[in-house]
């Protein structure tokens, strides 16, 4: 595998459509038990309001222009965020049978994990650092919030589950269709804001542009 195929396939690793069913397995794992549902609502709860605050900031952008062109920031990364809080989770509670030590350890794995996505998506130019460094710290404060409130019960995880998700994290990546994210948020921008085309971040660079030289021409007309 070439280094430029490596990327493709680990930034697809932050789509809501493949993290999401393994987080949802493993918040199920922990309802499944009194002692763990207390962080299964807190891990779920703090995700949605993640992802609800990530969607008004492109909503914001793609819909009204609001921006930060001297940071090229253009909304908080969704992949980055979505990646920073659930794979330390995940990985954490589909270990839990193991010790704290080994937990940590997966918890960690998950946080590179979670960084190489968001190096990622800079590398296939599709964000910004300053939005993915807004996505990682969204996303970390979200899972490591979660976990701070409560620890992780002992789960007996079948092996036939960590099978199914190492599976499921190996294929989809390659085989499963192109994330329609994007496209859907980007039709919510525009019915609240009347504009019929996005604002791009090819606009907020051009008009940063366009700035400097209309304060020059105003000062010679002085």
């Amino acid at each position: 595998m070439n280094l430029p195929t490596f990327w493709s396939l680990s930034t697809r690793l932050g789509e809501a459509q493949i993290e999401l069913p393994v987080t949802l397995l493993a918040a199920a794992l922990l309802m499944r038990k009194q002692s763990g549902r207390p962080l299964a609502l807190w891990w779920t709860g703090l995700l949605c309001l993640a992802v609800l605050f990530t969607t008004a900031t492109k909503v914001a952008f793609i819909g009204l222009g609001i921006g930060w062109p001297a940071l090229d920031f253009t909304g908080v990364s969704g992949h980055a965020l979505f990646a920073a809080a659930t794979y330390p989770l995940q990985f954490a509670t589909l270990a839990s049978q193991c010790s704290v030590a080994v937990q940590r350890g997966v918890f960690a794995a998950g946080c590179v994990l979670a960084l190489a996505i968001g190096v990622s998506r800079v590398i296939v130019h599709a964000h910004s650092e300053s939005q993915v460094l807004a996505g990682l710290l969204v996303g970390g404060v979200a899972s490591a919030a979660a976990w701070s409130k409560t620890d992780i019960p002992r789960l007996y995880v079948q092996p036939l589950v960590l099978a199914a998700v190492a599976l499921w994290l190996s294929l989809t990546p390659v085989h499963s269709p192109a994330s329609t994210t994007h496209s859907m948020v980007t039709r919510l921008s525009l019915k609240p804001s009347g504009h019929s085309k996005p604002y791009t971040r090819q606009d907020m660079l051009r008009g940063q542009k366009r700035q400097p030289q209309q304060r020059g021409k105003s000062n010679l007309m002085r």
